[in-house]
């Protein structure tokens, strides 16, 4: 029997709608109920008094492999829209009281991980009510949750120009080449850029946001790009400098406290630094939060500060 809309709100619970999408998106009943903290038996409760309400079932098994329904799949994106609308609602009736709360989820590629903190600080100074999602992916990962709109914003680098995005610069990313401390080249004056890189080049991986701007470098300045290793990471890609393994071109902020310590050198090469922007980017279009939207203001108000703000801490 069908049932009227009056009918279906008295019958659906938040409740109901929360441990619907718990075991939906942890894909198990016993997941889900560990997610929230409950006993598997109550989410199934939960689950049989949602399906009972809309009169479909929303999951089946398979073998012992469970299985969204079709109408799940749809109940599920209604799910989602109205928990986001309800985080919507907080925000607005906090920011009435002159309080901002909700949720900023963020994505910087690797290289943006030792600036994105710094960033936050004024900023949750400001809302300390609003909690913060950081996850940290390489380039082509930042490009991907770009694509399937994962994240409020994502921190990169080179923004690809093949689709419609949205940016706002807010810091300079300077690429610096690193040598260890007893390296032939770390005392040398007049080095040529291709006797730089001739020196046992080790790089990040194909496709990172440092290598492809190494990599512009080259193919502008006419100059020869032999990479020995490669790497994952930043980290990584120190950590092999400092073993001795190679020289490498790096983040500056990557390798602030190896040259204060005396354990790397940044040696003077024509062309070098590389510059790069750090943006905050976006889908063309997406709709911001009141927390994204309070976000972004900030750092365009703030440009001036933050720069000097780094300054301070001779980043910059």
């Amino acid at each position: 029997m069908s049932l009227t809309l009056q009918q279906l709100i008295s019958r659906l619970s938040f409740r109901q709608m929360q441990v619907f999408l718990a075991v939906y998106q942890q894909q198990g009943y016993g997941k889900g109920a560990e997610s929230l903290g409950l006993t598997q038996p109550a989410v199934s409760s939960q689950i049989k008094k949602l399906e009972s309400a809309l009169g479909q079932p929303l999951f089946e098994y398979v073998g012992r492999k469970l299985y969204c329904t079709r109408a799940g799949e749809r109940v599920a994106e209604h799910i989602e829209a109205i928990f986001e609308q309800v985080a919507s609602l907080q925000s607005d009736l906090h920011r009435l009281e002159g309080k901002l709360s909700g949720e900023l989820n963020l994505c910087a590629v690797s290289s943006a991980q030792y600036a994105v903190p710094h960033l936050l600080r004024g900023f949750l100074q400001l809302y300390p009510s609003v909690n913060v999602n950081l996850n940290i992916v390489n380039r082509t990962q930042a490009i991907e949750r770009l694509n399937d709109n994962k994240e409020d914003l994502v921190i990169m680098g080179l923004v690809p120009n093949d689709r419609s995005l949205s940016s706002l610069p807010f810091l300079d990313n300077e690429l610096i080449p690193v040598v260890p401390v007893h390296h032939p080249l770390a005392t040398k004056k007049n080095i040529h850029p291709q006797q730089f890189l001739d020196a046992q080049l080790l790089s990040r991986e194909t496709g990172s946001g440092n290598r492809l701007a190494l990599e512009q470098h080259c193919q502008q300045q006419r100059l020869s790009l032999n990479v020995k290793m490669q790497f994952g990471s930043n980290d990584a890609l120190k950590h092999a400098v400092l073993a001795g393994l190679g020289v490498a071109v790096l983040p500056r902020l990557s390798v602030l406290s190896e040259l204060r310590l005396g354990q790397l050198v940044s040696p003077i090469i024509k062309g070098f630094p590389l510059r790069r922007s750090w943006c905050l980017v976006s889908p063309q279009g997406k709709h911001a939060t009141p927390v994204t939207q309070a976000f972004l203001e900030y750092v365009q108000t703030n440009l001036k500060e933050i720069h000097q703000y780094f300054q301070s801490l001779d980043i910059v």
